[in-house]
């Protein structure tokens, strides 16, 4: 399969927000989003972006995305967040999101980030098995913990 791996572009927006409302459905979560188009252009576009996307492209149709952005840690320094690694379910098992998963690595190396983090659902049972086979450190000691405003 022919596939491009790049940066997203405003252009790619509409694509993008496609595959967030498909995770959002595998998740059984629809009901949880509530950013929209505009406001990933307005954020990821815009003259302070607050977060980057990789896009996987095949034959001029984008089906896959990394989308991550910058934190900081007091004991690591900086890192690189990985939102969301989000593959058509149509084009999985073709080795996208592995190819996604290392330019997003390398976006890590190339911005100078001590590591990468990111989260999986404790009942993903597929991405947890690929994060292993990166060997990737899976973190049963932390607890998540958030507010929604």
């Amino acid at each position: 399969m022919s596939t491009i791996i790049r940066k997203a572009t405003p252009e790619d927006v509409p694509s993008i927000y496609q595959l967030i409302v498909e995770l959002a459905e595998y998740e059984k979560a629809l009901h949880e989003v509530i950013n929209t188009p505009e406001q990933l252009l307005k954020d990821g576009f815009g003259e302070n972006p607050l977060f980057g996307t990789i896009i996987a492209e095949v034959k001029g149709e984008v089906v896959g995305m990394s989308l991550y952005y910058y934190r900081y840690s007091t004991w690591k320094g900086k890192r690189l967040y990985l939102e969301d690694l989000i593959i058509k379910e149509a084009f999985r098992g073709y080795g996208l999101g592995k190819r996604l998963l290392e330019a997003t690595v390398e976006e890590a190396r190339q911005t100078e980030c001590s590591g990468l983090m990111w989260q999986v659902l404790d009942w993903n049972e597929p991405s947890i098995e690929f994060y292993k086979k990166f060997g990737a450190k899976l973190d049963e000691e932390w607890i998540n913990c958030h507010f929604d405003l």
